[in-house]
């Protein structure tokens, strides 16, 4: 299932559209794959269950990636994929279970995009945003009630790659986010807030009925 905005951009003819994870682990380890023999990495595991042993944790993704809803969402550009998000319920996420820094704002399970990451060559294109619409998508198609996000407050600045991977508040903003709560966790020395979207399950997006 392919996300309906899929799009051509202006600058540069190029074709992007985002599509689940499932039956796509391929693409996944191009994205998030450790490529070194024996090195470790976090194989979106962190948010997951970091007790899961480096060599075990490519197995944990195939099964992931090999029934619904699956663990996230991909971007391709011009069928080349390009970049990942992770999406799925906060029940989940055993890290996100137990955090002390990330509060629960009400008693039903949030789905959340938790990470992005988009590969060298693709970056600076707007991916995330896509990834975003995808992934808000997704959970919707899957009968998520609310999204939530926990990205970092850097106002105008630009943010580093690495503690950029929890999104920007203002990239969330744009795509109907909004402050939910405030954390007291950080990336990259930013502070990071709830940020939530209320969804309708099942319901066709305004563009997509169009």
């Amino acid at each position: 299932m392919g996300n309906s905005g899929a799009r051509r951009t202006a600058e540069a003819d190029e074709r992007i559209d985002v599509r689940p994870a499932v039956g796509r682990y391929d693409d996944f380890y191009e994205v998030v794959g450790v490529k070194k023999p024996g090195g470790g990495g976090c194989w979106c595991m962190s948010y997951r269950d970091s007790r899961v042993r480096n060599e075990e944790r490519p197995g944990y993704m195939r099964n992931l990636c090999e029934t619904e809803p699956g663990p996230g969402e991909l971007v391709y550009v011009d069928d080349v994929v390009a970049g990942w998000c992770s999406i799925a319920p906060r029940s989940t996420y055993r890290r996100l279970m137990n955090s002390r820094t990330i509060p629960f704002v009400d008693g039903r399970d949030a789905w959340v995009a938790v990470c992005f990451v988009v590969r060298a060559g693709y970056r600076k294109r707007g991916l995330m945003h896509h990834l975003l619409a995808g992934a808000v998508e997704h959970a919707r198609a899957h009968g998520a009630e609310v999204v939530e996000g926990y990205p970092a407050d850097v106002g105008a600045d630009r943010v580093d790659v690495i503690s950029g991977y929890v999104g920007t508040v203002r990239m969330f903003e744009a795509a109907g986010f909004e402050r939910a709560a405030e954390t007291s966790g950080v990336s990259g020395g930013r502070r990071r807030w709830v940020m939530r979207r209320e969804l309708t399950p099942g319901a066709v997006p305004a563009a997509a009925a169009g």
